[in-house]
């Protein structure tokens, strides 16, 4: 049997060595695991020992069984009941939707403080009773859990700060407020990817629902109106927001996008992850002025009339066009004719030549050409490179070429 040495850090079930109990081989003459202990995919399916899971995990503190085949809540809560300093725990896709959790089994995971069920199906009912039983939980993961209503719970947990529950099928806001009833003290709730549609309550009635929540991540939501994003000003402590992928921003340029979004939300201090600074505001509050002041006064959003007030009307930029000039219109000069001719920068003097030829009747080999730029004091330039480029002399609208016959 493989015996796992001391180390520091997690330590992890060695592939290979997998067991249907939670105690057994990994653990077994092991005194002393270390505080956090991954069991992940380790096919377990019962607790086994509860001894042997006493004396070895006596130090553990986070504990993962995700991805494993444990069903019965009655195991788990054997396992959890010998893991006395145990506040993290993980059981992410384990079939456990298939029994009830008892409050008298929910009893034992009353020291955890964050507790991770994605992918466990777990029903309502389930997460309920062990809202009632876990007086410190303060992280909750409920992500892919196909949840397509949120069932309220007859008592409140006041200590949960963070919740997870993305990838579920929550379109409609009246089955978000219900969270907001369930954890009024909320400062971290990230709904990403539930295609959530609308959010429909007053100012008043989300700030009352979510007096505290700090950060929300409504990253590809289903919002599609600017309203939704200026009522999450309504939240009273809100710095941090996260709203990729939503089907309002799709129209806008990335630039547009984050500038829009600052520049309507003005309590936020980071967006998407990234920090703003006040440089950026100002020219996104700048560059939002400048989007609508051409809108009719009543099409224009309220934020802009505030903006207004702040700033005052501005001026539209200057637009500046800094592409390099594709073609110039030029005197052509030979003999005493003089012809205006629309001339493409991009070509070479080869070229040049060639376009010359039907005007000059000469042959390009007998060409000699030289270009007077009229604003420069240097005189003509010989044009004698074949293969150079027409723009890199700098050619203008308004210069002029002399074409002469080469002395023979």
């Amino acid at each position: 049997m493989l015996r796992p040495s001391f180390r520091k850090g997690p330590w992890i079930c060695p592939v290979g060595e997998v067991s249907c109990k939670f105690s057994g081989s990994p653990m077994k003459d092991r005194l002393n695991l270390p505080s956090v202990l991954v069991l992940n995919s380790c096919g377990i399916t019962c607790a086994g020992d509860e001894n042997e899971i006493a004396a070895f995990c006596a130090h553990v503190s986070e504990l993962d069984l995700s991805d494993n085949k444990l069903e019965d809540w009655h195991e788990v809560s054997k396992i959890v009941s010998n893991v006395p300093h145990l506040e993290f725990l993980n059981l992410s896709s384990n079939p456990l939707n298939l029994s009830v959790l008892e409050r008298t089994c929910a009893g034992s995971f009353a020291g955890i403080r964050k507790l991770v069920l994605n992918n466990s199906k777990a029903s309502w009912e389930t997460v309920h009773t062990i809202l009632q039983e876990l007086p410190d939980l303060e992280e909750l993961f409920l992500c892919l859990n196909d949840y397509k209503t949120v069932s309220c719970s007859p008592v409140c947990c006041h200590s949960l700060k963070l919740l997870h529950i993305t990838d579920n099928n929550l379109k409609d806001w009246t089955e978000i407020r219900k969270l907001g009833i369930m954890f009024p003290s909320l400062d971290t709730l990230v709904l990403a990817n539930n295609y959530l549609t609308a959010i429909e309550d007053s100012e008043d009635s989300l700030a009352r629902l979510f007096p505290h929540l700090r950060s929300i991540s409504l990253h590809k939501s289903g919002l599609q109106c600017w309203g939704d994003i200026d009522k999450l000003n309504s939240f009273p402590k809100l710095e941090e927001v996260r709203l990729l992928g939503i089907p309002l921003l799709q129209p806008y340029t990335n630039e547009e996008r984050r500038k829009l979004v600052i520049a309507r939300l003005p309590s936020i201090n980071k967006l998407n992850g990234s920090v703003i600074l006040e440089g950026e505001r100002e020219d996104s509050e700048r560059f939002f002025i400048r989007y609508y002041m051409d809108f009719p006064q009543e099409e224009a959003p309220f934020r802009y009339h505030e903006l207004v007030t702040k700033y005052g009307k501005l001026e539209k930029l200057a637009v500046v066009d800094l592409r390099p000039q594709s073609s110039a219109k030029v005197e052509v000069h030979f003999r005493d004719q003089v012809e205006e001719m629309t001339i493409r920068l991009d070509q070479t003097v080869a070229e040049l030549k060639k376009q010359l030829k039907a005007l000059v009747q000469l042959p390009t080999s007998n060409m000699h050409v030289t270009y007077f730029d009229h604003e420069a004091p240097f005189g003509p330039e010989e044009m004698k490179y074949n293969s150079r480029a027409l723009h890199s002399y700098g050619i203008r609208d308004g210069d002029k070429i002399y074409v002469d016959s080469k002395a023979k």
